[in-house]
């Protein structure tokens, strides 16, 4: 093979193939079947030649960008024809090109069989299914060995991971399936594909089978790698270029799609392929570019030229420019030469990238360049390639990673000598694909896409262990990263600003605001993850130096500087890239160094690392030129080194059993060590006071991040351990004093009552004190790393959160901090999580009250929990809002109350804390020290005092801290009496020792103080004791003491830098203190002496009684009862107020010392008097007075809101129950007494009461909305499931709306047009719906409220353009005002007894009322305002529904339209109110809807618009009931279209028609007489039904039976008779001939006995009769009857006045009985018949259809849905659209009616209208319910604005999953589903859901 190569690359084609084109004619299979046959001859050399011309020939037809240029004569011969083709589409050449290909591999066979032949020998253990961004796979944490392990959906449902930790996810940057990889993920997951291992079963690969593609594919890859050279130039500045470059990867895309389908035939294929591309004979033999071929020479120098380009040399060119290069690489920092490095020191930086800069750096601080000799120049620019894999990869990297090369470079991993051959091409090319990144426009997707490849790669130790030890993979990172950084550094301004030395990473940078370093950290981290690689790390000196140094980058980025004067104008938001760069790039590879230190083994590790840490901080200090002063005003929240630092102290303390002080520095350091961290700890307190206020909202939001859950165990908590451990190796003294210096309150610790601030505004001073001192409660006992388990500090974290607020599962995993290093032991949802959670915590099921707030599963703290582990001082250092510590403290208030423990408010509680770490004791000195003493003695006695600035959190911390003291008290004292010399003894200072036990009874009798001259003390002389009662004079006076906190602080800090170098006189301090000085604002301070006579004890006792106001309330307890102080732990000392820890306090020191004990006896015998009200300057007076007003406004503030809240809450629960229809509501419109004859009515916007009137009408607040929910009802009870198959599938036809149109329509078809569209009612699909809340309002005020909100700008969520506004009481959503009628609202002769006319004199006067048309109390021609508004809302009503759900007529626009329109409205109410009560009127009463029902008003409405319609007396309806026709026939004759026979309209539909067009209002017996002539009809039509249902015999059977009955008295009242009658007339016609059709039901072999018979008539009248009903409540009043089902008809029957005098005879009741004909039945009957049948002369087959009217309809209910959303989900996250056929992005799916539609997609929009909205308008008229399938959630549209609703879909906790982040099983919740559906049912959505938003048509 290779000797045939190097024949082919020598210049003379061999002389068999001179003659070209007879082969080139020959078919392709024959060719190839010959070359095939030649080359398996023993001696192959000729076939070999032969082989190369042809494919020299083929594929350099192949190059169509050569062949536009002209390049090369072969190019243009092979061309041939089409020779001037330039490279447009992928041209036929190249098609040619690959069928050639193809058919070669095949040797002559056809592709497909070859395919399968190859398939057949796959070995595939490894399924390696590469995916792209936003594929949906699995994780599965029980099967994962490492944390990156995923599974494509197939494996995942074919393996078994019942009870797993799994979740699905959506994939990020593209992944690859791990099943069968042994090293990624254990066995038992694996799925049944591939848990066969062996491949002894896979026969061997015959040889012949692939010999051609071993011929071939050399040079087809070498051709894509000529293609990729010619295509590329370098980019110029113009970004033009880049399309080219897409555009060579359009054409090439063929090609590369070909290679990917040869990795898919399976292992045999990749082995060849791997052998292919990393042979390195064939890439020398045909790539060097030598030899005679004029392209192949070009193609060469491309591919050199390109290399340059790069900034990479060829290792032969880099000799030469090596000399050069040193010269100008001057080092600005030196850094101890690096382990790997070749000594040649490093160039700055590549040419191209200097000019890169050079744009950048303008308008920026000066970016800062190192060269540093770290640079190992053969890492950074050398490159040399050897394969075609490696040039490959090359290339691939130059174009930016295209999709499909990535995709083909992954495919070919599951062959294990090809993935090690990648990885080291990969690591080979490192240093090249960040700089590529850098450059790169599309740093988003080309990061992705390398972490798609590298995550495949280093996820596997095995491999990267390997990679690691043969191409230095460690080195090489490190080196790149720190490289990378370099790129934008800048000098540091921290500290000293002009001299400083440091260079910090410019968090404004691209690099750094938009992450594009995170692929390359997170390879890093990924393979730190790896023990063995962390091992190599962790001993490789110059590696840890190189990555400290590159960690001291971030150290101190992001300063902040103080606004003093005038607010920032920008506020910048680099903290964002700040705080992600330090948790990435620095703390995230330290938790995964820390995770490998856990044994003791371990320990040299930890010391290396503590090493190099202290090297790169101690080089900190000194390039900043620190001292021991931080400069003020300036923090930063970045202390990367510090950090490390205190994390691998703790570890090496925890786990490592190391000794802590082995591995400390000298004092001096720690000093400075300390110093930054405190530094932030009190900027967080002066962000918190307002300090900071000037620089923005960012800082706030710094201090936030900053204690943040994913950051805190990264950031605060080692800043806190650090402070810990300085503290406890400093002297305490020192410590305590620096701390009251950093929080800038030491000049406020003085017993003066007044004092001067130099440093801090008074405002400033109450929350800075309270910081310090919560500061020092945190660092004593907090115990994170001092001795807590790790099973102990998850569960007080998690007590916490918990107290906090109650937490869902979800937000607890998230607010917990983990370890960020995911290989670390806590994983969220492990074990132990789960077992602690159910050990705090209750779990607090989801709870659905309709309309309430959709609730989550909630987890809330158990009460042991608030009894005894709830921590205050936890909760502080968590909270990232101060609102949550007030929150947890007001549930522990509300805990102890219900508990019964405690009435009043309570102090935090004080928790026991775990044992310190033996390490860690001298923590606890600082307790003991007197400058702690002196500070709490002061603090206690200025409270005592009532001085200013002073708080109860003050007092509250105060105490902590001396219980603290007491707890943690050195080795019990000696309890000896005080000796004589006692007071001698401690003549030097305050206290005598520095033990608090005793320093607590120590009286302290006159203190000096410096005071302003201004201050009251200033007057008193001094007493004349003072000199021999006081102390020393410097030492003494309390202020002295205190405020020489600095003085003392520099003294210790000097006499240890003396003490640590021995040449002190060198080091010149410079004296910072001058800074502090306010200039020229103090006053002059002079000295005072104060008498104070207290003790800590005595100031407690006092405390006590001044917290109770009452005198000598304090009672030592022991007195009573000595059990006490043998049985200390008392319950009733837990919780409770600040007596409380008082008591518990003196309680605790008594127990300590028996001295105290008397003591405290002693001071309770002198009766204390009372403490004297110290006199108050003025001034003070003024602020103490100011605060109490404050104080008192605020109480009455809240007295009022509460006060407002009760109202607001009781009017909300009378007057709006918007929710459940269910519920009563107190009613807004008065009903009045009988005698009133006018309703009278509030307006809600002026307040007035009054009636309504023509010339200031009043109306109801009325929201219309289009509905189609009638038109959902089906006739099946059988519920309609959501199809999750494509078996399953919804067809519509069986719906109330279809089978109503479909009767229209064929009415239609036959009849006349204008009696159609009176024979029936439409409004079933966008009927127009109107509900009101009830309230009232005068329409001028509705006006002038509408102006109002016009010109209101803030208005979200409603339109009010198109009238739309929300009630002005209750907030309800409206749309409308329906006129009220004037008059009384309930007509006065309400139940008269029924006059005595008779039936046909009713009908008389009815039919006369019907003549007098337009005769109306308003009348129509007078405009006034009442019928100017009821014509406006008729406006409103129409134009509320679409045109097409009004329009049936066939003449557009015919005045029968609007005549059907406006009775349907009735209609369409009257219908979605029965539906509201449950579809029968069994429950009776009047209901809710019947309460808030505007019915009444609407009838006046529409009644006023039908009598502007007359209907021509010839076709009234009412004469056809009511009297007989004369001659029929002439009738039917003349007209071309008949009117629709009587017996075909719809009852209800005539009945309304009757009433509105009769004069209002209406007389209830005329009413009833209407009733009583429509149920004749109605009943006639159920008989006619009847008999069509039944069969030929049936009929024959009745109609004997009934002529047999005819002549008995009350035939007309006998079914038996009536229906033989309707069946002969019924036979005159060709109605029965047809034979007995199947589909009308016939079929049903139901024996109709008489009881079915009158069931089924009985059936088929309710519906009318409630109708009936409800109308005659809404018009007349009066309640309705509740009853049984059974009885419903007779009851209703009775109520309607139908029954003459219901008296229970003997005989069984039939519905007959209720018959009273208007003219004898058995003439009015033939004539209907006759109508019917004259019909089916013609038209028979459709007279019966007409004749059935389904009656009975399920009530409307939404798609079934199933159990497990993962159904839905895999069904419908695939599927492709049937508009588009596309998968739809966002694909959603409507839960009325299951079709399927792509949200907001543009593929199926029309006119606009996205397809969401297109179909909410289709199906529901406007409304739209949507599940969308990626998010779980459902989406409601209503009209133009939507909402999100919530999901139905719930996890194991009862939480929502929305956007499936969690990716956990979900399962359907039924009451959130009911909820839902009574919601739609209702056409409440607009009332309970609150945030809505336009949609724009975009959905």
């Amino acid at each position: 093979m290779a000797a045939a190569a190097a024949a082919a690359v020598g210049g003379q084609p061999s002389p068999q193939s001179e003659p070209p084109q007879p082969e080139l004619g020959r078919d392709k299979a024959a060719t190839a079947a010959h070359l095939k046959a030649a080359l398996s001859r023993p001696d192959n050399r000729a076939g070999a030649e032969e082989l190369q011309a042809l494919l020299e020939r083929v594929l350099s037809a192949e190059r169509p960008l050569a062949r536009a240029e002209g390049g090369g004569e072969e190019a243009a011969a092979a061309g041939g024809g089409g020779g001037g083709g330039s490279g447009g589409g992928p041209g036929a050449a190249e098609e040619e090109a690959l069928e050639w290909c193809k058919c070669l591999l095949a040797g002559g066979g056809g592709y497909e069989e070859f395919c399968a032949a190859v398939r057949a020998y796959d070995p595939a253990a490894l399924c390696g299914l590469v995916w792209t961004a936003n594929f949906v796979a699995y994780r599965c944490r029980t099967c994962g060995i490492s944390p990156c392990m995923s599974l494509c959906a197939e494996c995942f449902h074919q393996g078994d991971h019942t009870g797993h930790d799994f979740n699905m996810f959506r994939s990020q940057a593209g992944g690859a399936c791990d099943c069968g990889d042994s090293n990624v993920m254990r066995e038992s997951g694996f799925c049944k594909r591939h848990q066969i291992k062996s491949s002894s079963n896979i026969p061997c690969v015959p040889k012949d089978l692939l010999m051609m593609s071993e011929f071939v594919l050399p040079r087809f890859i070498f051709c894509l790698i000529q293609y990729l050279r010619e295509g590329y130039n370098e980019p110029a500045v113009d970004v033009s270029s880049e399309k080219d470059l897409h555009k060579v990867l359009q054409l090439l895309g063929p090609q590369i799609s070909f290679l990917e389908d040869l990795t898919k035939m399976g292992g045999a294929m990749r082995s060849v392929l791997t052998q292919v591309l990393t042979n390195q004979q064939n890439y020398k033999d045909l790539s060097s570019g030598l030899g005679e071929n004029a392209c192949a020479k070009k193609s060469h120098e491309k591919y050199l030229i390109a290399l340059k380009g790069s900034g990479l040399a060829f290792p032969e060119d880099k000799l030469t420019c090596g000399m050069q290069d040193q010269a100008a690489g001057t080092s600005s920092l030196a850094v101890s030469g690096f382990a790997g490095a070749t000594g040649t020191s490093g160039q700055v930086d590549s040419s191209d990238e200097e000019d890169q800069d050079g744009g950048q750096g303008v308008g920026k601080r000066k970016r800062v360049k190192l060269s540093s000799s770290v640079k190992d120049q053969s890492i950074m620019d050398v490159l040399k390639h050897k394969s075609f894999l490696e040039e490959l990869l090359f290339w691939t990297i130059k174009y930016e990673f295209p999709q499909k090369m990535v995709t083909f470079l992954l495919n070919m991993l599951p062959d294990q000598d090809y993935k090690i051959a990648f990885t080291k091409t990969f690591v080979q090319h490192y240093a090249f694909i960040m700089k590529t990144l850098k450059k790169s426009h599309e740093s988003d997707t080309m990061s992705n896409r390398i972490v798609h490849i590298s995550v495949q790669l280093f996820s596997n130790e095995e491999l990267a262990r390997q990679v690691t030890e043969e191409c230095q993979l460690l080195d090489i990172m490190v080196t790149v990263l720190l490289y990378m950084m370099e790129s934008c550094l800048i000098k540091s301004e921290l500290q000293d600003e002009e001299n400083s030395l440091h260079v910090v990473v410019n968090c404004g940078e691209a690099l750094l605001k938009n992450n594009t370093y995170w692929p390359l950290v997170s390879d890093f981290i990924n393979i730190l993850s790896h023990q063995s690689v962390a091992k190599k790390f962790l001993e490789d000196h110059g590696l840890l130096v190189t990555w400290m140094n590159f960690v001291s980058f971030f150290q101190g980025m992001n300063l902040n500087k103080r606004e003093l004067n005038e607010h920032v104008e920008f506020e910048s938001q680099t903290y964002y890239a700040a705080f992600a760069a330090e948790l990435e790039a620095c703390a995230q590879p330290m938790w995964g160094l820390l995770s490998h230190c856990k044994i003791r083994e371990t320990q040299e590790y930890t010391r290396n690392v503590v090493r190099y840490c202290l090297e790169a901080l101690q080089d900190w200090f000194d390039a900043i030129n620190f001292v021991d002063e931080p400069a003020p005003n300036q923090v930063t929240f970045h202390l990367p080194l510090h950090r490390y630092y205190a994390m691998f102290l703790s570890k090496a303390v925890k786990c490592q059993e190391l000794d802590l002080d082995s591995i400390l520095p000298d004092q001096e350091m720690l000093m400075k060590l300390m110093i930054h961290p405190l530094q932030i700890q009190a900027s967080l307190s002066e962000i918190h006071s307002n300090m900071w206020v000037r620089n923005g909202l960012q800082i706030k939001g710094q201090a936030m991040t900053y204690v943040q859950s994913h950051f805190c165990n990264s950031m605060i908590d080692p800043d806190i351990y650090l402070l810990q451990v300085c503290a406890s190796r400093l002297d305490p003294d020192y410590f305590i004093s620096s701390v009251f210096e950093r929080f800038k309150v030491v000049d406020l610790l003085t017993m003066a009552s007044q004092h001067q601030n130099t440093i801090l505004d008074s405002e400033h001073e109450r929350s800075m004190l309270e910081g310090a001192l919560t500061f020092l409660v945190i660092l004593l006992s907090l115990r994170l790393h001092l001795g807590m388990t790790d099973d102990e500090i998850l569960r007080a974290e998690m007590v916490a959160q918990l107290c906090m607020n109650d937490r869902t599962h979800s937000s607890l995993l998230d607010l917990i901090p983990e370890n960020p290093n995911p290989k670390s032991g806590i994983i969220p949802g492990s074990y132990s999580f789960e077992s602690v959670l159910s050990a705090v915590a209750d779990f607090k099921a989801p709870v659905f009250e309709p309309g309430g707030s959709m609730q989550q599963g909630m987890y809330t703290p158990k009460a042991e929990v608030w009894d005894r582990e709830f921590d205050p001082v936890m909760v502080i250092l968590r909270t990232v809002y101060r609102r949550d510590v007030q929150s947890a403290m007001d549930r522990y208030t509300a805990f102890l109350k219900q508990s019964g423990k405690f009435p009043g408010n309570p102090w935090p509680p004080y928790k026991k804390r775990t044992p310190l770490h033996p390490s860690y004791r001298g923590l606890m000195r600082l307790l003991h020290c007197k400058t702690l003493h002196i500070v709490l003695f002061t603090l206690l006695y200025k409270i005592l005092m009532d001085h200013q600035n002073l708080s109860e959190h003050v007092l509250c911390m105060v105490l902590y801290l001396i219980e603290l003291g007491l707890e943690n008290s050195p080795e019990e004292e000696p309890d000896e009496e005080e000796p004589v010399g006692g007071q001698e003894r401690c003549h030097d200072s305050w206290f005598p020792g520095s033990n608090l036990v005793s320093n607590m009874r120590h009286f302290i009798n006159y203190v000096r103080v410096r005071v302003p001259e201004t201050a009251p003390e200033v007057k008193r002389e001094p007493p004349a004791s003072t000199s021999s009662d006081s102390f020393a004079s410097t030492q003494n006076s309390g202020t002295a003491q205190v405020f020489s906190l600095v003085a003392e602080r520099r003294k210790k800090f000097q006499e240890i830098i003396n003490r640590n170098s021995g040449e002190a006189n060198q080091v010149v301090r410079p004296k910072t203190s001058s800074k502090w000085s306010a200039p020229g604002s103090t006053p002059q301070l002079t000295t005072a002496i104060l008498e104070i006579k207290e003790s800590i004890l005595s100031l407690l006792i006092k405390l006590h009684h001044k917290l109770s106001g009452k005198q000598n309330s304090y009672y030592p307890p022991w007195l009573d009862d000595l059990e006490i102080l043998i049985q200390p732990e008392i319950p009733k000392y837990c919780h409770g107020d600040g007596m409380t820890a008082v008591e518990r306090i003196l309680l605790k020191a008594a127990l300590q010392s028996r001295l105290n004990k008397r003591i405290i006896e002693e001071i309770c015998r002198k009766v204390t008097p009372p403490v004297p009200p110290k006199k108050t300057s003025s001034a003070e007076k003024k602020t103490l007075d100011k605060e109490e007003r404050r104080q008192k406004a605020r109480e009455r503030q809240q007295k009022l809101l509460a006060e407002f809240a009760s109202r607001q809450k009781s009017f909300m629960e009378t007057a709006m129950d918007v929710d459940s229809p269910e519920t009563d509501i107190a009613m807004e419109i008065v009903t009045p007494e009988q005698q009133v004859s006018e309703a009278v009515y509030d307006c809600v916007i002026c307040g007035q009461s009054g009636p309504s009137s023509e010339e200031r009408p009043t109306g109801l607040v009325v929201l219309l909305q289009a509905s189609s929910v009638l038109g959902q009802c089906r006739n099946s009870t059988e519920p309609k499931k959501l199809p999750t198959t494509e078996e399953e599938q919804i067809y519509p036809w069986d719906t109330c709306a279809a089978v109503h149109d479909v009767r229209l329509s064929l009415l239609q078809r036959f009849f006349k047009d204008s009696s159609c569209l009176q024979a029936v009612s439409i409004g079933w699909e966008g009927g127009v719906y109107v509900q009101t809340c009830g309230h009232t309002l005068h329409i001028d005020c509705h006006k002038s409220y509408m102006e109002s909100l016009r010109n209101d700008q803030v208005l979200q969520g409603f339109s009010v353009e198109k009238g739309e506004f929300t009630c002005p009481l209750c907030r309800q959503f409206a749309n409308s005002v329906l006129p009220c009628y004037p008059g009384n609202n309930v007509e006065n002769s309400l139940w008269q007894c029924h006059s005595n006319k008779s039936l046909q004199e009713l009908i008389k006067e009815v039919e006369e009322l019907q003549e007098q048309l337009g005769i109306f109390p308003v009348s129509i021609s007078s405009e006034t305002n009442l019928s100017k508004e009821m014509e406006s809302v008729m406006k409103d009503i129409k134009s509320t529904t679409q045109k097409k759900y009004t329009d049936y007529s066939k003449t557009p626009g015919s005045p029968d339209n609007d005549f059907l329109f406006m009775y349907s409205v009735a209609r369409t109410n009257l219908e979605l109110e029965l539906i509201h009560r449950g579809g029968n009127l069994c429950s009776g009463g009047a209901s809710t809807a019947g309460k808030r029902s505007c019915l009444n008003q609407l009838f006046h409405v529409l009644a006023m618009h039908m009598r502007l319609y007359s209907i021509d007396s010839a076709y009234n309806p009412w004469k056809k009931l009511t009297q007989l026709m004369q001659d029929m026939n002439s009738q039917l004759c003349n007209e071309e279209q008949p009117e629709v026979p009587v017996l075909y309209r719809d009852v209800s539909s005539l009945l309304l028609i009757q009433i509105l067009t009769m004069p209002q209002p209406l007389h209830k017996e005329h009413f009833t007489c209407i009733v009583k002539v429509l149920f004749t009809l109605l009943y006639t039509q159920a008989l006619a039904a009847l008999s069509v249902k039944c069969c030929e015999e049936d009929r024959l059977a009745w109609k004997d039976l009934g002529t047999l009955k005819k002549n008995t008295c009350n035939a007309e009242k006998s079914w038996e008779v009536l229906l033989s009658l309707v069946i002969s007339e019924l036979s005159k016609g060709k109605l029965y001939l047809e034979g007995e059709t199947e589909e009308l039901g016939m079929v049903n072999p139901i024996a109709w006995s008489p009881d079915n018979i009158e069931r089924y008539l009985q059936q088929f009248c309710l519906p009318f009769l409630r109708i009936t009903s409800l109308l005659q409540h809404h018009l007349f009043g009066g309640d309705l009857p509740s009853c049984q089902e059974e009885e419903e008809f007779t009851v209703l029957a009775s109520c309607l006045g139908l029954l003459p005098s219901f008296s229970q005879t003997a005989h069984p009741f039939t519905s007959a009985s209720c018959l009273d004909w208007p003219v004898p039945a058995f003439d009015i009957i033939p004539q209907w018949c006759f109508e019917v049948t004259s019909f089916s002369e013609r038209h028979a087959e459709q007279v019966k259809v007409l004749l059935i009217q389904e009656s009975k309809w399920d009530l409307p209910h939404l798609l079934q849905l199933p159990e497990n959303y993962n159904t839905i989900f895999q069904y419908y996250h695939r599927k492709t659209c049937s508009v588009c056929t596309k998968v739809p992005k966002d694909p959603a799916v409507c839960l009325v009616c299951g079709t399927f539609v792509c949200l907001k997609g543009l593929c199926c929009k029309q006119q606009s209208y996205c397809e969401c909205v297109l179909h909410s308008q289709n199906c529901g008229a406007g409304t739209g319910i949507f599940l969308l399938i990626n998010a779980s959630v459902i989406i409601i549209i209503r009209g133009h604005r939507f909402c999100l609703w919530g999901s139905v879909y719930l996890d194991a906790h009862g939480e929502e999953d929305r956007d499936l982040r969690r990716g956990k099983p979900l399962y359907i919740c039924k009451e959130r589903y009911k909820v839902l559906e009574q919601q739609w049912v209702s056409h409440t959505f607009d009332h309970i859901n609150k945030r809505w938003g336009p949609h724009y048509n975009g959905l």
